[in-house]
Formats: structure tokens, C-alpha cells, sequence
């Protein structure tokens, strides 16, 4: 899980909730129709299959508040949230504080790493914070490369 970076776009950030704070009552989605059809039974707004597609592609970027909002409500994430590029700094880490939260309770990451972690002096945890923001750049290298190589091989 790798937290939303201060300048996301809209894209960014509906993608991200998408991956990262899924509500766990409601099956997980494979394609943009399931995801629009659990997103309206959840919260009565009719949102289409396209909308979604064009919030997670960045085609919209000036969606109705009422689709912001039944977003909003589906991710329990306040409204502000989808605010400007930049502006929702303390929001994204309070979500992204959520997210870990998550992890944890479907033991992606186990309590007893964090409790470790805690532990651990100012300069061991200096030198863990270093590991980890070396392996998320290196991953998210890796998945930008990856991207590159599918668009690539989408070309004529």
C-alpha cells in the first residue's frame, strides 16, 4: 500500500481509494460495472459504469457533487478529500493512517512489525523509514516500467 501523494489528481485519488479502502462488506470489484453497481446499492446514488471509468482515467474532472458525495459516503472519507491538487494534506494522511489500519486488520501487515517498530531506537527506526521509502520508490518504478512496457505493446 503506498499512501496518495500531495499533488494527485482526481484520477489518482479515486484510483487509490479504489485499491486501498474498499469497504470489506462489499465484494471486491473486477471491472468499472461492478464498482459503479456496489457503489449505488451502498449508497442510492445511481452512478454509471462510465462515470467510474471516466473518474479513473482522469476524462472527468469536474464530476457532480452528488457523485462526489455518494463516492465520499461508499469510502467513509470526508468530502474534502476530492478538494484541489495539494490542498488535502492532513485528509490524505488521516486516510492513508486508515488504510495501514486495514492492512493490518486483514493481516497484510502484522501488528507486531508496528509494535517493533515503536520500539525501536530514533536511529534504527531513521534507518527502517530509509529502507521503506527506498523499496516504494523502487516499486513504483518497477510499475511505471510496467505501464510503459503495456502501452508500448499496445502500439501499431
Amino acid at each position: 500500500m503506498q499512501g496518495i501523494s500531495p499533488g494527485a489528481t482526481l484520477a489518482e485519488k479515486v484510483e487509490w481509494l479504489i485499491r486501498n479502502l474498499w469497504p470489506a462488506e462489499a465484494e471486491a470489484p473486477r471491472n468499472n460495472v461492478e464498482t459503479a453497481a456496489a457503489i449505488a446499492r451502498a449508497t442510492g446514488e445511481d452512478i454509471s459504469s462510465t462515470t467510474v471509468w471516466k473518474l479513473r482515467t482522469g476524462r472527468q474532472e469536474n464530476p457532480q457533487l452528488k457523485t462526489l458525495t455518494a463516492l465520499a459516503t461508499f469510502f467513509g472519507v470526508p468530502i474534502g478529500y476530492f478538494g484541489f491538487p495539494g490542498e488535502a494534506g492532513p485528509i490524505d494522511d488521516d486516510l492513508t493512517l486508515k488504510a495501514l489500519r486495514r492492512e493490518v486488520e486483514h493481516g497484510v501487515i502484522r501488528p507486531e512489525v508496528l509494535r517493533a517498530l515503536v520500539d525501536l531506537s530514533p536511529e534504527a527506526r531513521w534507518v527502517v523509514d530509509e529502507m521503506i521509502l527506498g523499496a516504494a520508490a523502487a516499486d513504483r518504478h518497477r510499475s511505471s516500467r510496467r505501464g510503459d512496457e503495456r502501452d508500448h505493446q499496445r502500439k501499431p
